[in-house]
């Protein structure tokens, strides 16, 4: 396709626009973060790492983060799992209702966190709450699974029909197991994928706010929600920058190795 000048200027308009919308928020944010002014004043006038001393200092926050991890990694274990599982088994055999597991699948991901969160708080309750369960760092956990699966679903599902049956195929017809052939051939084709899918489901545990606040105990507190909490209280405002500024500098990492890994090449299973 060959674009005018025109066309050309105005994509090129478009995408500078696109970016400073998203991009010019955040810079804001990393520059507060060393702003002397408590109410953070503009332009700043000068540079203090003070607030990034109190951040550390801050119990309240590492807890909280110690938690959040705790809650992503969990929900990520789990999200591999049943995700994986799900995709192999729509990508490899043929059943009935095979492409309604699709659309239960990715559905958790586009209803309203609200919703999501209401539904399990009704279920854990009224539920399981007469046989025992209880609101606790176990059912944020299965929370934010429902919909870290997806991520994991689509990366995987992508990455088997990329890389197709021949392989399989083959070593099976060379006298492999399938376990063999599950352990040298399909794994290697998909771990990159499972790599990615597991990053990406980590960073939507790590971030969401909505489905955590309805299901977690009393004593359960999450960074998001730690942030949320302390946002509008005048002496916590500068170290909720910095924990803000310090989660935009994290988050790059695991978003570009997502991109980088899941965008691989897929022949022989390498990338």
């Amino acid at each position: 396709m060959v674009l005018s000048k025109r066309a050309r200027f105005l994509l090129r308009l478009s995408v500078i626009v696109g970016l400073a919308l998203i991009y010019i928020p955040l810079l804001v944010v990393l520059i507060n973060s060393v702003n002397p002014s408590r109410t953070f004043g503009w332009p700043p006038s000068g540079i203090t790492f003070e607030w990034w001393r109190k951040a550390l200092d801050s119990q309240g926050m590492l807890t909280s983060l110690w938690t959040s991890v705790k809650a992503g990694l969990g929900a990520t274990a789990v999200a591999l799992v049943l995700g994986s599982m799900a995709a192999f088994a729509v990508a490899r055999f043929r059943f009935f209702g095979r492409e309604a597991v699709s659309f239960f699948v990715i559905l958790p991901i586009a209803l309203p966190g609200v919703i999501t969160g209401i539904a399990l708080n009704n279920t854990f309750l009224s539920i399981l709450g007469p046989l025992g369960a209880h609101l606790g760092l176990a059912t944020v956990i299965v929370g934010h699974a429902t919909f870290c699966i997806v991520v994991v679903y689509n990366n995987v599902l992508a990455r088997l029909r990329r890389t197709g049956t021949s392989l399989e195929e083959a070593s099976a017809d060379l006298g492999a197991r399938p376990a063999q052939t599950f352990r040298l051939v399909t794994l290697p084709a998909v771990r990159s994928a499972l790599f990615a899918g597991g990053l990406l489901a980590f960073a939507l545990s790590f971030d969401e706010i909505i489905v955590t606040t309805f299901t977690a105990g009393p004593g359960i507190q999450t960074l998001p929600v730690w942030i949320f909490g302390n946002l509008f209280r005048p002496n916590q405002a500068p170290v909720v920058n910095v924990v803000a500024a310090a989660l935009i500098v994290v988050s790059f990492v695991p978003v570009w190795l997502a991109q980088r890994l899941g965008g691989g090449k897929t022949a022989g299973g390498r990338l």
